[in-house]
């Protein structure tokens, strides 16, 4: 296991509020000595909107909370049913020389995204100007699948992170205008026909983003696995 792979956590079921609250203190604390860690959660249904989103763009929340984030993006919504992970990365530290610049980082968090849908045999593709993976063919091409969100700070410290839609409740998206487009069509892989275990999908994307964001020039060791994931009892 090389020693710059990040740890990954499993924070199970977690708030939205405080998980946030510990993705920034954990930010604030790390030194450059600080492991880059990922963090697995899945979270009771919450709206969450980026730094400069339209709150119009919620069209109706009915009951579910609307939480300020300090992310990139728009609208979104997370629930039971998603698999989120969350990158407490240094980008400096997974290019030789400099670092990774945050177009490169969310090209390679958005293949890990493609990678785990092939491996369940669906077709995802990126939309130019529109972060995220979509379905890439068949009669739901161009629904998303995938959001992608995060927070670069100028140290090249991230926070946030991604989320695949995998067997959710879907009808909340409706009540927004998802990412901040109006109509857009979302679908998680139970729609796609694809019935897979929460944790097996999780567990594949964690890993798909090790495989990705190991710093260039490092090949992931296949006979070496990933740290079991830490279960976190509180945040």
């Amino acid at each position: 296991m090389s020693a710059t792979s990040p740890l990954i956590r499993d924070l199970g079921q977690a708030d939205y509020e405080p998980t946030f609250a510990a993705m920034r203190a954990f930010t604030d604390a790390r030194t450059p000595e600080s492991r880059d860690e990922l963090w697995i959660v899945e979270h009771p249904p919450v709206f969450t909107l980026g730094l400069g989103a339209d709150r119009e763009h919620v069209l109706a929340p009915h009951d579910i909370p609307v939480i300020q984030t300090d992310r990139g993006g728009e609208v979104t919504f997370h629930g039971p049913g998603q698999v989120v992970i969350y990158l407490l990365m240094d980008l400096r530290r997974n290019k030789p020389g400099g670092k990774l610049y945050a177009r490169q980082f969310v090209e390679k968090i958005e293949q890990a995204v493609i990678d785990v849908l092939g491996a369940y045999n669906l077709g995802g593709e990126r939309v130019a100007g529109a972060p995220g993976i979509y379905i890439a063919d068949g009669p739901r091409k161009g629904a998303k699948i995938a959001a992608l969100g995060l927070k670069v700070r100028g140290n090249g410290c991230t926070y946030h992170g991604v989320s695949l839609n995998v067997a959710m409740d879907l009808a909340p998206f409706t009540w927004i205008n998802p990412c901040g487009y109006s109509g857009l069509v979302t679908v998680d892989m139970r729609t796609m026909g694809v019935e897979a275990p929460l944790h097996d999908v999780q567990r594949a994307l964690a890993q798909a983003l090790v495989d990705q964001l190991a710093p260039e020039g490092v090949q992931p060791d296949p006979n070496k696995p990933t740290d079991s994931p830490a279960r976190a009892t509180s945040l």
